[in-house]
C-alpha cells in the first residue's frame, strides 16, 4: 500500500512538472507569435517607406522600434526610447529573425521582457525592427498555477491515498479470510474449509480451487490412514504367528518337533515377505504412477508362459490368429497376469481359460487395444463388489480365510499395472457357464509387420 501511495505521489510530481513546463513553453510561444506578427507588420511599412511616426501599437505592454546598421532609432511607437534602442547593436544579427530576454528597465516594462527582431528595409538601407513584450503575464499564469498545484496536489495525494486503502482494504478482506481460515485449519486436527466469498470473482475462484484441494488431500489423508491401519494390521497377523510358533516350542522344549515348526515359520516368512513386497511395490506406482521404459510384447507367448505355471487344475490358452503385440514392460505384464491367473486357480472348480483377441475395441484418437481374458468357472463375484475388489486390502466374505487368500493387494497391483500400460480392466459374467468370472483387460495394439513386434 505504501509503495503504492509512493508511486501516485511521485506520478503526480512529475505530472505538475511537466504540466508546468508545457504551460510556460505554450504561453512562451503565443508571445513570440504575436511580437512576429506585429514585427513583420511594421516592417512591410519599412519596405514601402512609408514608416508612420509613431509608430501605431496596440497594447500598453509593447514597445517598437526601427533601427538602422548603426544603432540609430529611424521610428518607435509612442512608449518606446527613442534615443537609447532596446537591443544593444553588438547582439544583433542583422538579416535574421531573432529571439532575445532584455532586462525591463532598458525597455520600461514589467520584466522579464521578450524581444523579437526582424530584418526590415533594402539593400541600400537595411533596418532592423523591434518589438519587445511584457512576459510578467507568463510569469503570473504560470506563478498562479504552480500555487494551485502546490495546494492541490497534497490534498489529492490524500483523497487518493484513502480510496486506495479503502478499495485495497476491500478486496484483500476475502484474502484475509482466506488466510485466518487456513491458520485455523492448520490449528486444528481434522476435515475444513476455506470461506468461499459470494463475489464470482478472482478470489471466489481461488477460493473454490482451494478447497477442492483440501478435499483431495483430506481424501488422500483419509486412504493413507486406512491403508497404513490395514498395512498394520496385515503385518501383525504373521509377526504374531511366528512368535506364538517360537514361544510353544520354547515351553516344550526337548517334545517340540523342530521340522514342523521350521516349516510354519518359514510359511509365515514367506507370507511376509510377500506381503512387504506387495506393500513397496504400490509405494513406487503411487510414486511414479506412469511407465518409464518398455517395448514390444507379444500377448500369446505371455499367455502361454504364465499359463504354464499352472498344471493344476487345468489352465488352457485358447489359440489365437497370428500374433498379438502391445507395448509396455514384459515383467509388468507378467505379474498382471500371473496374479489374475492366482486369483482364477485359487476360485475355480475345474478350469481356467486364457484368451486374446486382436483388435477389439478402437479408442480415443483412433487407437485400437487387444483383448485378453481370464475365465474361470468359479463362484464369481457379485455385480455390487465388483468395483471394491480393486480397492487395497480389499477380500470378500469368502476369500476371507488368510491361508487360502493374500492380503487383498493383488487386484489393487493389477489396476495400477494396466494403467500404467495404458489399458483398463473389468470383471464381468462367464459367458455360456452358470457360473464364473471373466476379467476382461484391455492393452494397446502395436500394429507388427516382422516377427520381433517392429512396425
Amino acid at each position: 500500500m505504501a509503495i503504492g501511495v509512493f508511486g501516485l505521489t511521485v506520478g503526480l510530481a512529475l505530472g505538475g512538472v511537466v504540466l508546468l513546463g508545457a504551460l510556460g513553453f505554450v504561453l512562451q510561444r503565443t508571445v513570440d507569435t504575436e511580437a512576429f506578427r506585429t514585427a513583420d507588420a511594421v516592417a512591410l511599412l519599412a519596405a514601402e517607406d512609408a514608416l508612420p511616426d509613431p509608430l501605431p501599437v496596440a497594447g500598453g505592454q509593447v514597445r517598437v522600434q526601427v533601427v538602422d546598421a548603426q544603432g540609430r532609432i529611424r521610428a518607435a511607437s509612442i512608449d518606446a526610447d527613442r534615443l537609447v534602442p532596446m537591443v544593444r547593436p553588438q547582439r544583433l544579427d542583422p538579416g535574421r529573425r531573432q529571439r532575445l530576454e532584455v532586462p525591463a528597465e532598458r525597455v520600461g516594462l514589467a520584466g522579464p521582457v521578450r524581444v523579437v527582431t526582424v530584418p526590415a528595409g533594402t539593400a541600400a538601407d537595411p533596418l532592423t525592427v523591434l518589438v519587445a513584450r511584457s512576459m510578467a503575464d507568463v510569469r503570473h499564469s504560470t506563478h498562479v498555477v504552480r500555487i494551485i498545484l502546490l495546494v492541490a496536489f497534497p490534498l489529492l495525494v490524500a483523497v487518493l491515498a484513502a480510496v486506495a486503502w479503502r478499495v485495497v482494504g476491500a478486496t484483500l478482506r476475502p484474502v484475509e479470510a482466506l488466510r485466518r481460515g487456513a491458520e485455523e485449519i492448520t490449528g486444528r486436527a481434522g476435515t475444513g474449509r476455506l470461506p468461499v466469498p459470494a463475489s464470482a470473482d478472482e478470489i471466489h475462484r481461488l477460493a473454490v480451487t482451494l478447497n477442492g484441494m483440501l478435499d483431495r488431500l483430506e481424501s488422500a489423508r483419509v486412504r493413507q490412514r486406512v491403508f497404513v491401519s490395514d498395512a498394520a494390521h496385515e503385518l501383525r497377523s504373521p509377526l504374531t504367528n511366528i512368535r506364538t510358533e517360537l514361544e510353544v516350542a520354547q515351553r516344550l522344549a526337548d517334545r517340540t518337533d523342530w521340522t514342523a515348526v521350521t516349516g510354519n515359520l518359514l510359511t509365515d516368512t514367506e507370507r511376509l515377505s510377500r506381503l512387504v513386497d506387495d506393500l513397496l511395490l504400490l509405494a513406487r506406482l503411487d510414486e511414479a504412477p506412469q511407465a518409464r521404459g518398455g517395448g514390444p510384447v507379444e500377448l500369446g507367448g505371455l499367455l502361454t508362459e504364465v499359463a504354464a505355471r499352472y498344471p493344476s487344475p487345468p489352465v488352457s490358452v485358447a489359440p489365437s490368429t497370428g500374433s498379438l503385440w502391445t507395448v509396455g514392460n514384459a515383467d509388468e505384464l507378467r505379474r498382471v497376469l500371473a496374479n489374475l491367473v492366482d486369483n482364477a486357480v485359487r476360485h475355480a472348480r475345474g478350469s481356467v481359460l486364457l484368451a486374446a483377441e486382436a483388435d477389439v475395441e478402437t479408442g480415443a484418437g483412433g487407437a485400437t487395444y487387444h483383448l485378453v481374458t481370464v475365465t474361470d468357472d468359479g463362484p464369481g463375484v457379485p455385480v455390487a463388489d465388483r468395483e471394491r475388489v480393486f480397492g487395497r486390502f480389499t477380500r470378500l466374505d469368502d476369500g476371507r480365510a488368510r491361508d487360502d487368500g493374500g492380503a487383498g493387494l493383488g487386484l489393487a497391483i493389477v489396476r495400477e499395472l494396466v494403467r500404467r500400460a495404458g489399458g483398463s480392466i473389468a470383471l464381468t459374467d462367464a459367458d455360456g457357464q452358470p457360473a464364473g468370472l471373466r476379467v476382461r483387460l484391455l492393452l494397446p495394439a502395436l500394429p507388427a509387420t516382422d516377427g520381433n513386434g517392429h512396425r
